[in-house]
């Protein structure tokens, strides 16, 4: 079933949605898989209110809100981020899509396909060539997603959860004006 979506930039005025979108989502994606304390140290960090605030300001940074036709509550979100690249990155002109999630209540019903959708429009719009992000190793559904989505492993690097170091696969994939 595919419900159908509103999609639009946040701005500041979405803050406290949208920190907690980032904090309920991460948790429902990770909580079963990884140590609570690594989690909640994770949590705390990446999505203060200070922190989420300063990447909103970043003009290297590019939030989309997903919003249901009857909801002024986001069930999902991406972030684009330009600037820096993993060293395994090959294409030209390159763009990360640092984080897409979705409210768990919205999974499995094409929402993930319209925010993707949603963020390589914008990348093209940022006039970027190829777009890049970071999957945990273990995430088997997202890797399975962004493969349908042409993205292939180009290489990995270590990410840090906590005290956890975990291995996130780097998957890459041109865009259609490249």
């Amino acid at each position: 079933m595919v419900d159908q979506a509103s999609i639009r930039y946040a701005q500041l005025e979405d803050l406290t949605a949208l920190r907690d979108l980032c904090v309920r989502s991460f948790c429902s994606a990770f909580a079963t898989d990884d140590n609570v304390s690594d989690i909640d140290a994770y949590v705390s960090e990446s999505f203060s209110e200070a922190r989420i605030r300063e990447e909103l300001l970043d003009a290297r940074n590019t939030f989309l809100l997903l919003f249901l036709e009857d909801s002024d509550r986001p069930l999902g979100y991406g972030k684009l981020r330009a600037g820096e690249v993993d060293p395994c990155i090959r294409g030209d002109r390159p763009i990360e899509v640092e984080r897409l999630y979705l409210d768990s209540a919205a999974i499995g019903k094409g929402l993930g396909a319209q925010l993707m959708s949603a963020c390589l429009a914008e990348a093209e719009k940022q006039a970027a060539q190829t777009v890049w992000l970071g999957v945990w190793e273990h995430n088997e559904r997202a890797i399975a997603f962004y493969e349908r989505w042409g993205f292939k492993r180009v290489g990995s690097h270590v990410f840090v959860l906590g005290s956890d170091k975990q291995n996130d696969f780097i998957m890459q994939r041109s865009l259609p004006s490249a």
